[in-house]
């Protein structure tokens, strides 16, 4: 499994699926991969002005298609929002419960439980997620510094 979809491996997937590659999915793509885990209203802020017309509707359905395709992982809290992951290997999202980032975090444990899982399931899972709940430095900065209380986020 590749870590990150070139542009041409991208364009690849979409066609021997069917799909065009048109210049929104291109930029919708060129935009999660140049942002850390972004939501579909990130992505629409980062593009509206190079397309007007998209509508929020619509990176929400191309983002559910990429999911679909395998090139992206979707990340669903629990308040209701999306978050979306370029990294398609066997990771753990490190997430801070005050600010919300997500950063990826690989080990050589996490490929080995990867493998396990394979062997004990008899086949190779189709999507995966594990994630781990650590508040970040910048948080932890802060709320040391006395400038922000915990406030843990719901998600």
């Amino acid at each position: 499994m590749l870590k990150f979809f070139s542009e041409d491996e991208f364009i690849q997937i979409l066609r021997k699926h069917g799909y065009k590659a048109t210049p929104q999915r291109l930029t919708i793509f060129e935009v999660l991969k140049s942002k850390d885990h972004p939501s579909a209203e990130e992505i629409y802020e980062a593009i509206k002005k190079r397309f007007p017309s998209i509508s929020l509707t619509t990176i929400y359905q191309t983002l559910h298609l990429f999911s679909e395709l395998g090139i992206i992982n979707e990340l669903g809290f629990s308040d209701n929002r999306s978050r979306f992951d370029t990294n398609t290997n066997p990771h753990i999202n490190v997430i801070c419960p005050v600010c919300g980032k997500i950063s990826d975090l690989e080990d050589e444990l996490v490929v080995e439980l990867w493998d396990s899982l394979e062997k004990k399931l008899g086949k190779k899972p189709i999507k995966h997620r594990f994630d781990v709940y650590a508040i970040c430095d910048t948080c932890e900065n802060k709320i040391q510094a006395g400038r922000v209380r915990i406030e843990v986020k719901n998600i």
